[in-house]
């Protein structure tokens, strides 16, 4: 079994649907050109999905990290700032947050269709960014 794999498997608790969101953001990364899917455990504090340009211009075009506060689990959805837009400003910029660069990032605490939406066409502009 995959460390991914026994991360979900392990993943039983989920009132709010965030696992359901990791996964469907994750089908979506998965079929996304220009990207490989990487996967980093660093339990307790962080489990990362990570969207990785085959171009190698950057380390990631996307950190997907599941963390928990207060023993309830959310996503963390970063990307580079200047490859993704925020028109609704849902987002927070945090100056030198993706590999020392500005990210842009974007929790989800549930699978709200409108939310996990939002933060999937995010997901296709950041790879579009890197196809250019």
């Amino acid at each position: 079994m995959t460390a991914l794999a026994a991360f979900l498997h392990d993943w039983t608790d989920d009132p709010h649907g965030v696992k359901k969101a990791f996964a469907h953001l994750r089908q979506v990364l998965e079929h996304l050109d220009g990207l490989t899917v990487t996967f980093v455990p660093r339990p307790p504090i962080t489990y990362s999905l990570r969207g990785v340009p085959t171009s190698g211009e950057r380390p990631v075009a996307v950190m997907i990290d599941v963390t928990s506060l207060d023993d309830q689990r959310f996503l963390s959805v970063c990307f580079y700032a200047d490859t993704v837009t925020d028109p609704e400003e849902r987002g927070d910029v945090i100056p030198g947050g993706l590999f020392s660069q500005d990210a842009r990032c974007f929790d989800l605490d549930s699978d709200a269709a409108e939310d996990v939406g939002y933060v999937e066409t995010r997901l296709r502009e950041a790879a579009a960014a890197f196809a250019r």
